[in-house]
Order: structure tokens, then sequence, then C-alpha cells
């Protein structure tokens, strides 16, 4: 009878899985950590799920191995590894081993081989053998005393396991991959052969060696390649099969439980930032006696301090969180919620947390049969409405705009708020993803309940209010709890920096509250106008249609790419510029923009596309997205979207309409003031030019904006030797290109571009630029080194935009990534000059009681919905508070303008 057991992990498999499985994890210095924790976190789970006598993980050995030399194309096409991941390699073995786990790496030979030859000594010797993988080529070792689990899908094969997943049994798993080959190695198969077929013959003939004897009683095309690849058969069995024979530079004996290293632990832990396990090892690594041992082993290293949530179903349960909560230092509130939909959400439970670990969730709403009887959601709000508007009660939450907005749906004004871990997490590490399950597993190590967990997916899931009040507790409660942990992690690595502390604490905290102003207050639409204006661009689509097939000689659809790429190419004979992945000819807008400098056709499709954009994106789709409840469109701003700090804005998007088009302009007329007002808007002049002349203390451009001049038609002085007064407009032209070209790190090629100019004579000019503009050049120089030692760039503020790809291998992004950091200050300031207006001006306006409403933010826009008797006023007040949010050295200028609607304000 087997008594002991023999853990084996597939390292190679896992490595690889837990690096594409996981979020971009990084630490502080941008190295990337994702793949160890995936490991790592999967090692702890397998010492607590099995308790072995021996155990050791193993990985594949650099270098040949034996079937590199048996079959050169071996793996021959496989990618490279990425960078991120070898990067992980080293340090992932040295916390493997620190954990206690033996690690084994045999040259010559693959991990598989290594698992395979330990599974055979195991079993000789009366022991069981468990053997954590992924990889299907290893069902070929099960057997009585072998049985393969994979903990990322929780599935375990044992003999019946494996014939009921392959349809074969083990013994016969070798001659399967044999016949069916195996694409990700490069070991090929019979042709058209796949795991139907080679089930068939194989329960047909019982063995590939009898299905060979055979071939010739096989019918059809795949007989045929059957007899076609006899030769090859014999080789592609030996490449699929797993030796179980390697000679090993230890002795199963030697991989019994080992003591972890815990100073190697915890240096390596710091060093990638995993808190969690960190906390665990300081606070309870002395108290857990290992298997075996008098000391703790890895795998009990995984547990968290149990979590207390509680259900609050009764009145007396609602007084002690009360109580709690008026005494708090801190607050974490959290909402569920009927719709995603800030101004049409509808509460269906409230969960807060004031410690961590402690969390409460009130279900107010809940309905499925049988569900426990709930307080009444009115006088519970009644009840907590006091302390949810006083401001000296502190407030915390992941995202407060929505829940401050579904409050406000139950006429409670959310006050009071100074924290919340999405901006927390916006202002450490724009680029990564800021929802609270991927933040949790970066900086807790903690792996949260998900929404599709408690409420399902697509067409199966339910609403909230229909989840049961055990699971909902445990989801909302944790998100509670869950916040608050986050903030205790991520607010004291801002608070100690003082540039990162005024980006958090002076422009994203207070701007939350005026955006939700912002939201509330919605634009005022002229429907008739746009539905107006979609009749006229429903009849360019057709006059344009009938032009594309005159000019095509025959009709055809012009949304069809398929059909687009016919007549262009095969009937009309054009160019091919371009093709798709699948070696088509490509007909995207770069294309056409490209064709149509010669030829009508392209130009045309161009303009229908146009015009098609405009009519399904704004004509047709806005007046759908005007609420019934207010007669407006309310768009959400999303704060923490765009890596360079500006505002996004969604559902709808006001912020791409097109205004280079007479058409696009056109739109903008349907945004108007309601009776007795004016819509204002008012903008920063030139300012990411500004913010260059700024940053780069370049002493010409500082003059120029000092003395008002126009910047273009001064550039363009400097560039072609003359004076401002004599610069033509072709030449003004052309500096205009050059100075915003140059501020997106555009390259000589690309200024050749787009003035349609030799590539020579835009090199010529950009050289120009630089030597009578040397401030902007040495900026740029020093700017990308910044960025390649720091992994940043910085705005005058002290955003921190941040560039991943400025030190990778891939040149293409490792230079866009340096054009990007030339520009990001500058836009990221720009950023911040926006936001620091909204406040200063919504400020301004509350102060004063003003009846003037903010209603949109548009890239360096702010639009007012002004009633006639503040016109003068805000007029005369609006360039002096936007201006004053910053002083540059050199002065910030603002144009006003004023109409009934929006485009006759510019």
């Amino acid at each position: 009878m087997e008594t002991k057991t023999l853990l084996l992990v597939d390292g190679s498999s896992y490595l690889y899985r837990a690096f594409h499985a996981l979020p971009d994890l990084r630490n502080r210095h941008n190295e990337p950590t994702g793949a160890i924790y995936g490991v790592l976190n999967m090692l702890r789970r397998l010492h607590k799920d099995y308790n072995a006598d021996y155990s050791a993980c193993v990985f594949d050995a650099k270098g040949k191995t034996f079937r590199d030399d048996l079959y050169p194309e071996y793996k021959a096409h496989r990618p490279p590894m990425p960078d991120d991941l070898a990067r992980q390699i080293e340090p992932l073995h040295e916390a493997i081993r620190a954990m206690g786990w033996p690690l084994l790496m045999v040259d010559g030979v693959e991990a598989d081989d290594v698992i395979g030859t330990l599974s055979e000594l195991a079993w000789r010797q009366g022991i069981r053998t468990v053997i954590s993988t992924g990889d299907k080529d290893m069902a070929q070792l099960v057997n009585p005393h072998v049985t393969l689990v994979n903990t990322m899908s929780n599935e375990k094969l044992d003999e019946a396991g494996v014939e009921t997943k392959f349809g074969v049994p083990a013994t016969r798993i070798v001659d399967y991959l044999s016949l069916v080959g195996d694409a990700v190695d490069g070991v090929p198969g019979v042709d058209k052969v796949g795991p139907k077929t080679a089930v068939k013959w194989l329960a047909q003939y019982g063995s590939l060696d009898n299905l060979i004897a055979h071939a010739n009683e096989i019918g059809g095309v795949v007989g045929e390649n059957l007899r076609n690849t006899l030769d090859w058969l014999p080789k592609g069995r030996e490449l699929v099969t797993i030796k179980c024979d390697v000679a090993l530079p230890v002795e199963l004996t030697e991989l019994g439980p080992q003591p972890p290293d815990t100073p190697k632990l915890i240096e390596l832990f710091e060093r990638c930032e995993f808190k969690t396990w960190l906390r665990e090892l300081s606070s309870e690594v002395s108290t857990q006696p290992a298997v075996g041992s008098g000391q703790p082993s890895a795998g009990e290293l995984n547990f968290q301090p149990p979590a207390s949530y509680e259900t609050v179903l009764t009145q007396e349960a609602l007084d002690r969180w009360l109580e709690k909560i008026a005494d708090a230092e801190l607050i974490s509130v959290d909402t569920e919620t009927t719709s995603l939909d800030p101004l049409a959400a509808q509460i269906v439970g409230i969960s807060l947390a004031t410690e961590a670990h402690l969390a409460a969730y009130i279900p107010l709403a809940h309905h499925y049969a049988g569900v426990s009887q709930q307080l009444d959601r009115e006088t519970v709000l009644n009840q907590l409405k006091p302390l949810l508007e006083s401001k000296s009660r502190p407030k915390l939450g992941q995202n407060l705009k929505y829940d401050k907005h579904v409050f406000a749906n139950h006429g409670i004004l959310l006050d009071g708020i100074i924290h919340d871990t999405l901006l927390q997490s916006y202002v450490l590490e724009s680029h990564k993803p800021h929802d609270m399950d991927s933040m949790a597993l970066r900086h807790l190590g903690t792996k949260t309940i998900t929404y599709a967990e408690v409420a399902g997916k697509g067409a199966k899931q339910i609403g909230f209010d229909q989840v049961d009040l055990e699971t909902a507790t445990r989801y909302a409660a944790e998100d509670a709890d869950i916040t608050l942990q986050l903030h205790q992690n991520l607010y004291p690595q801002i608070s100690p920096n003082a540039r990162l502390d005024f980006v958090y604490r002076h422009i994203e905290m207070p701007l939350l509250d005026v955006l939700f102003t912002v939201e509330r207050n919605g634009v005022l639409l002229d429907t008739q106008l746009l539905a107006q204006q979609s009749h006229e661009l429903g009849t360019s689509m057709l006059r344009l249609e009938k032009e594309a097939h005159l000019l095509a000689g025959q009709p055809f659809n012009l949304n069809s790419p398929k059909q687009i790429q016919e007549i262009l190419f095969d009937q009309l004979k054009l160019p091919v510029k371009k093709k798709t992945p699948s070696g088509a000819p490509s007909t995207d807008e770069d294309v056409l923009q490209e064709l149509a400098l010669d030829y009508p056709l392209p130009k045309v499709l161009l303009e229908y596309r146009g015009v098609a954009k405009l009519k399904s994106t704004y004509t047709d789709k806005l007046p759908r997205m005007v609420d019934p409840q207010t007669g407006r469109v309310h768009t959400r701003y999303n704060q923490a979207v765009a890596v360079t700090g500006r505002l996004a804005s969604s559902d709808p998007n006001l912020q791409n309409i097109p205004v280079r088009s007479q058409e696009g302009r056109r739109i903008r007329e349907a945004f108007i003031a309601t009776p007795g007002s004016h819509i204002i808007a008012a903008d920063y002049s030139q300012i990411e030019l500004r913010i260059m002349a700024h940053l780069s203390g370049d002493e010409s451009l500082l003059k120029a904006f000092a003395a008002g001049e126009d910047i273009h038609r001064a550039t363009a002085a400097e560039v072609f030797g003359t004076t401002p007064a004599e610069v033509s407009s072709e030449q003004r032209r052309y500096a205009k290109v050059i100075n915003f070209g140059l501020i997106y790190g555009m390259s000589a090629f690309g200024l050749a571009s787009q003035l349609g100019i030799e590539r020579s004579a835009a090199q010529s000019y950009m050289e120009r630029y630089f030597a009578r503009y040397p401030g902007v050049a040495r900026y740029m120089e020093r700017t990308r080194e910044a960025a390649k030692a720091q992994g940043y760039v910085e705005t005058v503020f002290g955003r921190r935009l941040w560039l991943p790809e400025i030190s990778g291998a891939n040149g293409m992004r490792r230079q866009a990534a340096e054009r990007a950091a030339i520009n990001a200050p500058m836009q990221g300031t720009a950023a911040d000059l926006i936001k620091l207006a909204m406040i200063a001006v919504q400020g301004w306006l509350e102060k004063n009681r003003m009846q003037s409403l903010i209603i949109m933010q548009v890239h360096d826009e702010l639009v007012l919905e002004v009633p006639d008797a503040e016109l003068e006023t805000v007029r005369r007040e609006l360039p002096g508070l936007m201006c004053g949010v910053a002083q540059l050295a050199v002065p910030l200028v603002v144009d006003v303008g004023e109409g009934p609607n929006w485009e006759q304000a510019h």
C-alpha cells in the first residue's frame, strides 16, 4: 500500500500560463512580477492542498535537448521568450528555493522527462505521485500510482479521467499524440487527422504499430495521408514520448520537506512588492509549524486574517453600525445597485467598513423566493443620511463619483469624500488597470470575488437584487473591506511625495465633486435640428454612393471591405499600399488617404465613411441618449482612463465630435442653451506650445510668447530666415506643422509626409528649427534620458506618466515610447491645467451662488451655459480664473466666445 506522496510541479508549463493569464503586474521600479506571483501562488496552494512527503518544482534547462538533435525543427517556430518573462525567471527560481521547494533542471532533457523519471522511480518504490501540470503530453504518465492535477482549471486526471478526456487510455496517449501531432512543439502528425480520427483508428486497431501494419486498409484522403507519413511516425512517436530513465542529480529521498529561507523570502517579496505575503511572514511565520519539522513550510504561509462580514437585517445591528461609523476615523462605503448608469441606478444594498477584515452589508432591495426580511430602504437611508452628508465624517470608496450619483438619486448628497482608491491607483500608476479586482491582486496579493462569480455572465446574468443574501454579503462587504485595505496600501505611497500628493489631493480629489456636478448638469440638445441633419447626411450618403458606383463602373456595397478590395485592386488595378495580416490588400483609412491623392474613387469612399460615421455616431444616436427625466444628455467623464491625465467622455463621447468638416461643426449647432441663456466656450490658446516653452526654457520661444507674437509666424521667420512681416501663408502653415509635429516627437519622415515634401527638405527644416530653438532640442534629449532612467516622465505639477516600453526590446514600440516621452509632459500638464480650471471655475460659481453651469469639458476647453443676466460677469471673470490656476514662464491666454449654441460660441 502506498503510504507516501511525491508532489511534482511542471514549473515551465505554469510559468508561461501565469505570464499570459495574469495582469501586467509590476513593482515601483517597473520590473514585471506577474509570472512570479502566479507561480508562487500556485505553489503555496499546492503545498496546502497536498500533504506531500517529497516534492520538487521542475523547469526546462537552457540549451538544446536530445529532441533538437533528433529533429532540428522541434520547437523551432516558437516565438522567442518575451523580455518581460525572461526577466522574471531568475528571481522566481530564487523565491522557489527560498520557499523550501527543491528545484530541478537537467541539461539535455525537458522538464517532462525529469518528471517522468521521478514518477517512475516513485511508483517502483511504492510512492504515490501527484503531477501538477497543464500539459496534455503528461497524460501518458498516468497509471494507478500517478495522477495529474491542473491548479488553474481544478482538473484532476486519473486513468478513468484520461480516457474520458482523450477517448483513449493513458497507455495509448503516445500513439494518439503521434497521430494528431503537436503544433505547439512543431511535431507533425498525420495530415488532416484530428482527435476524432485518431481515437477511431486506435479503437479499431488497438495501437499505432497495428495501425501501421494495416495502413493499406484505410481508405480516402486520410488513408493516403497516413501512408505518406509511415516513414515519419516512428520519429514522431519518439519526439512525443516522455523519457523515464534520465540520469538525475538527486535521489528521490533528497526531496523531503525543506525549511523556508525567511530572510531571503522577505528580501524577494519586498523587491516584488508582494505586501500581503510580507505581512504574513512578519506576523505569523514564527507560529506556524511545518509538517515533520518545527519550522513553517512554504505552503502554510498562504493565509489571510479571517474576515468578519455581517449581514445587517435588524434595527439593532444597524444601530451598532451607525454607532461604529459615527466614531470612525474613515468610513469605506460602497453601493450595490440596479444599473451601471449612474443617473438611473437605484440602491439594492450598502456596504460599510471601518477597519480591515471587518465589514457589513445592509441589503435593502433583494427580491427572490425565500429572501429574508430586510430593513426598509427609505428608513435606513434616512438614518444614514446625516452621516453620509456630513463633511466632518471622512469617506473613502472605489470610484465614489458613481456612488455619489446613486445616493443623489435617493435625495442624499454624499459629502466628506477625502479618499478614492481608483484615483490613488491612477495617480500612482496611470498605465495599469484600476478596477478593484486587478488592484487587489497587484497590491494585496488577494484574489477577490468577481461580479460574474456572483451574478453570472451574458444572457444568464441576474440582477444583484436577485443574488442570495449570503453571497451578496461576501461580495459587497469584501468590496468595502478591500477598498479600505487598498487605501492603507496605496496612500502611504503617495503622501510622502509632495508632488504626487498635490496631484492627488488638489487636482484629482476636488475634481471628483466637480465632475459629479457637470455630469448632472447635462447638455441641452436641439433634437429637431439633429433629425434634419440626419436626413441631410442620409441624402449625402446616397449621392456619394451613386458617385462611387459610377466611378467603379458597377454597383457595390460601400460598407464591405471585401467588395471595396475587389473593385479597387482587382478591377481598377490600383496599387496595393498595405496588406492585412491574412495577406489581402488593405482598405483601411490610411490606405484610402494615400490613394485619394491620385485616384477619385478612394476620395469618394473616404467622404462616404466620414458622413456615415457622423450620422450613426451623432445625428442618429444623440437624440436617443436624451434623459427622459431631465430632457438633457448626460455624458460620463472618466477620470482614470487616459494615461496622460486627460479626461475621457463616454455615453456619449462628446470630445470626438469632428471640427474640421462643415458637417461636424454643424453638429455642434445642436448643443444649445436654454431660453434666456447663452453658451460660453473658453479655451486655452496654444497651450501645449506654451508648456513646451516653459519646460524647455528656450529663450526664443519664451521671448515670442512674452511679446504676444503669432508663434507660428515667429517660427516661420526663424526657420525660413525672414522677418515675421514677410512670412507667407504657406511658410506659416509649414511652421505650424513643424511646431505641433515636433512636440509629438515627429520624425523627418513624418514631417515630410505631413507637408508632402521630400524627406531631405523636411530634415533641413528640422535642423534649422533646432538651430534656432536649441532649448527645445536639449529638452527633448533630457526628457528621453530621464524616461529611460526612471520609466516615466512628469508634468509641471508632478503627475507621473509611465512608459513601460521605453526600455523594451521591440524597436518600434521603444521609439513610440520615446516620442510619447517628449509629448506626455505637455499633454499631461495641459490636462492638469484644465482640471485646475474646472475646480477654480466651479468653486467661483458656487461661492457667488451663480446660476451658470459648466456643461462640458472638451480637450483644452470649458463650455458653460450662462443666464443672460450673468453673461457679462462670466465673460469678464472666466479668463482670469482659468489663467490664474498656475504661473508658467510664459503667459497663459484664454479665448472666450459666446452664442446661442456651441458652434457659434467659437
